[in-house]
């Protein structure tokens, strides 16, 4: 796959406690980019996660206005993903960025927003992004 640093929400981030990703990606002010069609993304884990007990996470994509994301629209919620799972290649099952109403997909800024419950984490990172083209040999389906 294909990843470009402006369009990197996380790279290799660190995940132990609930926390946004790293980076927010800026479609401008009046952003027309990729409407009408299927922007693919990627969210992968690179390092094994582990954790003392039953942790689990959970992966948003999220829009806003406001790069602080203080009205957040949620554009999709994994379900919650347990710690045993967080193996070293496992991907999250978010293809592209979802259809939705208007006023979440013309928000200006996306990032991803990772909530830990039962936790904390005591190691795991993700590596997320926007990419040109999605890898499906050995991606579950």
């Amino acid at each position: 796959m294909i990843l470009d640093m402006q369009t990197l929400f996380s790279d290799a981030q660190a995940i132990t406690v609930t926390a946004p990703s790293t980076n927010v990606v800026d479609f401008s002010v009046n952003a027309e980019e990729g409407r009408g069609t299927a922007i693919p993304l990627l969210v992968q884990v690179v390092t094994t996660f582990t954790a003392a007990g039953a942790a689990t996470l959970t992966v948003a994509l999220q829009t806003d206005a406001d790069v602080a994301f203080g009205s957040a629209n949620t554009l999709y919620t994994s379900a919650a993903i347990p710690v045993a799972t967080l193996v070293a290649g496992y991907r999250v099952l978010i293809d592209k960025v979802p259809e939705h109403t208007a006023e979440k997909l013309d928000s200006r800024y996306m990032r991803f927003n990772y909530t830990v419950a039962t936790g904390p984490m005591t190691a795991g990172n993700l590596t997320a992004g926007i990419v040109m083209g999605r890898q499906s040999i050995g991606f579950p389906t």
